[in-house]
C-alpha cells in the first residue's frame, strides 16, 4: 500500500512538472555583458558658463494656476517664479520646463516639489500642472492623448511673462519619458527635454525587467521566476492595457532637440545601461548622467529623510542654462558605474492562459464545481439516510475509502491555490519596498510546494482506491429512487475531482510542481 502510494504520488508529480513546463513560456533573460563604462565619476555638464544659474540664486514664486485643455475642461498647476534683483518675478525672458508626471494620479501640490522649486531658484520658470485623469487608469491609458493635453500646459507657460517662448521644454519623469517624446514631435517649437528614469522600452518590456529585478534583490527561489512572463505575457483580465506594448522610439528617433538624460544607480525598476544605449541610437545630442545611490526620482537617503541628490539640481540647471553649448560637450556619459545584470526584452507570450478571462475562468469554475460537488454528494446521502429511517431501504453512498482521500484532494487543491496567491501577494509586497525577509521568501515557497505535494499524496490514494474499485465509486441499492441518488452522488464525486484537477493543473502552470524540468 505505502509503495503503491508513493509510485503513484511519483508518477502524479512527474506528471503536473511536465505539464507545467510545456504549458507555458520559460524565463530566461538575456545576460549584459557589456557593460557601459561611464567617462568620469563626476557628473558635472561640460560647456556650463560661468554666469549660468544655480539652485539658491534667487528667492522663488509660487502661484497655484489654472491651465484650461480642450473641450472646455481644465486642470490646476503650480507655477514656479525666479525673483529677480528688482523683487520681481519675471523680471526678463528665461526658460521654463513643463514637467510630466510618471505613474500614478499626479497632483501638482505633491509631485515635483524639490526639483521644481531647485531649478525656479536657478533662475528658470517651472510649471507642475495636476495631471488629467478622466481619461487615465491603470488600464486604460493613451500617451499621444496625454501629450495633447500636456501641450496645454506647454502653451500656458509660453505665456508667462518673463518666459523665452523659444526657450521652453520638458522635465519628463518615469511614464512621463514616453509622453514627452511625442509632445518633441508635435511641437517642434520645444527646445529641449530632461528624462529622468526614462525607461525607453516598452511598457511590457519595463514591466517584466522589473518585476526579475525586484524579485531577484528579494532572493525569491528560482522556481517563482517562472510566472513573470505568464503574468505580464498574458491578456490581463477584464482587458485593457492596450498601451503595455506602446514604443516610443520611432518619436525619440524623429525629435532633433537635445535630451539629458538621468538615472539612479538605485534604481531597481529601469534598465539602465540599455535605455542609455537605445537613448544614444536613437537621438542626436543625448547627454546621460548616473547618481550614485540614487533611487528612482534621484533621490537619496539623508538624515534628513529622502532628497535630491545633492549635484542633481545644479546639473540639469546647468545643462539648461548653457544651452546650445552644453548639448554635445563632453562627456556624453558620466557618474557612478550603473549595474544592469539582465536585458529587457520583448516578453514571451504564454502558451495557456494566454488570455487572463480563461484564466479566472477556470479558477472561478473549479472553485465552483469544489462547492457544488460536495453538496451534490451530501445532499444525496443525507437524503438517503433519511429515507432509510423512513422505509428501511438503503441510500445510495460513496464506496468505503474513498470519503478522506476526497476530501483532501478537494480542500487541498483549494488551499494551496489560496496560499500560492497570499505567498505572492507577500512577495511582491516585499519586493516593491526593497526588503529581505528568508523565512517569508524561502519558507513560503517551500511551505506552498509541500502543500500541494500534500494534496498529490490525496489524489494518489483516491487513484489507487478506485482502481481497486473498478470506478464504481457509489454504493448502489436496488431501488429506483435509489438509482436517481446514485447518479446524483456519483456525479457530485466527479464533480468535486474535475474542480480539483483544474486547480492543480493552474497551480503547476503557476510553477508550484516544478522539478527542474
Amino acid at each position: 500500500m505505502f509503495f503503491r502510494t508513493v509510485a503513484t504520488s511519483s508518477a502524479i508529480l512527474v506528471a503536473l512538472a511536465v505539464t507545467g513546463a510545456v504549458a507555458g513560456p520559460a524565463w530566461e533573460p538575456e545576460p549584459v555583458t557589456d557593460h557601459l563604462e561611464p567617462a568620469t565619476v563626476s557628473t558635472a555638464i561640460g560647456g556650463t558658463s560661468a554666469d549660468g544659474g544655480e539652485p539658491g540664486d534667487h528667492e522663488v514664486r509660487e502661484s497655484a494656476v489654472t491651465i484650461p485643455l480642450a473641450d472646455g475642461l481644465e486642470v490646476a498647476g503650480l507655477l514656479r517664479e525666479p525673483v529677480g534683483a528688482d523683487g520681481q518675478a519675471g523680471a526678463e525672458d528665461r526658460p521654463g520646463i513643463v514637467f510630466v508626471h510618471g505613474a500614478g494620479t499626479g497632483k501638482a501640490a505633491d509631485a515635483f516639489t524639490l526639483a521644481a522649486t531647485a531649478l525656479a531658484s536657478a533662475g528658470i520658470t517651472t510649471l507642475v500642472p495636476d495631471k488629467r485623469l478622466d481619461n487615465y487608469s491603470t488600464r486604460h491609458r493613451d500617451y499621444e492623448a496625454m501629450a495633447r493635453d500636456y501641450a496645454h500646459s506647454v502653451s500656458y507657460l509660453r505665456g508667462v511673462p518673463g518666459v523665452d517662448p523659444d526657450a521652453v521644454g520638458l522635465y519628463a519623469e518615469s511614464e512621463g519619458a514616453w509622453v514627452s517624446p511625442v509632445m518633441m514631435v508635435d511641437d517642434p517649437r520645444l527646445a529641449f527635454q530632461v528624462l529622468v528614469s526614462a525607461p525607453v522600452v516598452p511598457p511590457r518590456q519595463q514591466a517584466a525587467y522589473a518585476v526579475d529585478n525586484y524579485l531577484r534583490n528579494t532572493d525569491v527561489p528560482a522556481g517563482v521566476f517562472r510566472a513573470i512572463p505568464r503574468a505580464v505575457g498574458m491578456k490581463v483580465p477584464g482587458g485593457g492595457f492596450e498601451y503595455a506594448d506602446f514604443d516610443v522610439r520611432p518619436w525619440l528617433r524623429e525629435q532633433e532637440d537635445p535630451i539629458l538624460a538621468v538615472y539612479g544607480t538605485n534604481d531597481a525598476s529601469m534598465p539602465l545601461e540599455q535605455g542609455t544605449r537605445e537613448l544614444v541610437e536613437a537621438a542626436d545630442d543625448v547627454t546621460v548622467r548616473f547618481y550614485d545611490r540614487a533611487n528612482h526620482g534621484i533621490n537619496v537617503e539623508t538624515p534628513d529623510g529622502l532628497l535630491l541628490h545633492p549635484d542633481f539640481a545644479a546639473d540639469v540647471a546647468g545643462w539648461l542654462l548653457g544651452l546650445p553649448a552644453t548639448a554635445s560637450a563632453p562627456p556624453q556619459v558620466a557618474g557612478a558605474q550603473p549595474e544592469q545584470l539582465y536585458l529587457a526584452a520583448p516578453v514571451p507570450q504564454p502558451h495557456w492562459y494566454g488570455d487572463g478571462d480563461w484564466l479566472v475562468g477556470v479558477v472561478i469554475t473549479a472553485g465552483g464545481l469544489l462547492v457544488v460537488g460536495p453538496l451534490l454528494v451530501g445532499g444525496a446521502v443525507l437524503t438517503g439516510r433519511l429515507a432509510r429511517r423512513r422505509s428501511g431501504r438503503p441510500g445510495a453512498r460513496l464506496a468505503p475509502g474513498l470519503r478522506a482521500p476526497l476530501a483532501g484532494l478537494g480542500v487541498g487543491a483549494a488551499a494551496t491555490t489560496v496560499a500560492l496567491v497570499a505567498y505572492l501577494a507577500v512577495v511582491a509586497r516585499l519586493a516593491l519596498e526593497y526588503e529581505k525577509d528568508a523565512v517569508v521568501v524561502q519558507g513560503g515557497w517551500l511551505g506552498v510546494r509541500l502543500l500541494g505535494v500534500v494534496t498529490v499524496v490525496a489524489a494518489a490514494l483516491l487513484l489507487d482506491r478506485i482502481r481497486d474499485l473498478r470506478g464504481r465509486v457509489v454504493l448502489v441499492p436496488g431501488t429506483d429512487p435509489g438509482v436517481r441518488a446514485t447518479a446524483v452522488v456519483s456525479t457530485g464525486f466527479w464533480l468535486t475531482v474535475l474542480g480539483a484537477t483544474a486547480l492543480l493543473v493552474t497551480l503547476a502552470y503557476w510553477g508550484a510542481y516544478q522539478l527542474g524540468i
